[in-house]
């Protein structure tokens, strides 16, 4: 339950920078509101076992202001915030929030995209994994704090769940599904 919620100015960010973006655009002076953040990796975790996809659901509190509840279903992600390649964060990603030790030689790289274009731009790489029995090594939730609730989403419910408004979700994970389907649904074993 969250209750309190108030909004004020940063003071010292961590995470993010808002600026003032200054420029001319043939000829017209221009100016738009951006922020700096971080990029991240995102992992689409298909569980071969259980024929489901391993997904996140957590608080944010910039979806709270939209919708009044603040949960979203997401993809197992984090921050490029470390000097490690995509593919460890993107490993450690996978064991902190979803207690799974993947293999890093079996992290695939799927593509590159940017995200909330409007006002950021950060650059997301998407990977894609699978994972047994046999990989789970703890509960995930995160850490520091992080409140991360690990759930199964069947693979036959993914196209459904895509279209589901009453779920907060990213693009990310909408396309991830598609991909999925695209690539892997077809042969998988």
């Amino acid at each position: 339950m969250i209750e309190n919620f108030t909004l004020r100015p940063l003071e010292n960010p961590v995470y993010v920078q808002a600026n003032l973006a200054t420029y001319e655009q043939d000829g017209t002076p221009k100016d738009w509101e951006v922020v700096e953040a971080y990029d991240s990796v995102a992992i689409l975790i298909w569980h071969r076992e259980h024929d489901t996809f391993i997904l996140v659901k957590q608080f944010r509190p910039a979806v709270y202001l939209n919708n009044g509840d603040g949960m979203t279903v997401e993809l197992c992600a984090g921050l490029v915030d470390k000097k490690l390649s995509l593919e460890a964060i993107a490993r450690e990603e996978i064991l902190e929030e979803c207690g799974y030790d993947v293999p890093l030689e079996t992290i695939e790289r799927v593509t590159a995209f940017h995200t909330s274009v409007g006002f950021a731009g950060s650059r997301q790489t998407l990977y894609y994994a699978e994972v047994d029995e046999t990989m789970h090594a703890g509960e995930g939730g995160g850490i520091d704090q992080e409140q991360i609730e690990v759930i199964e989403l069947p693979t036959a419910e993914a196209e459904t769940f895509i279209y589901d408004e009453s779920v907060a979700k990213t693009p990310g994970l909408m396309f991830a599904f598609l991909w999925w389907k695209n690539r892997v649904g077809g042969t998988k074993t």
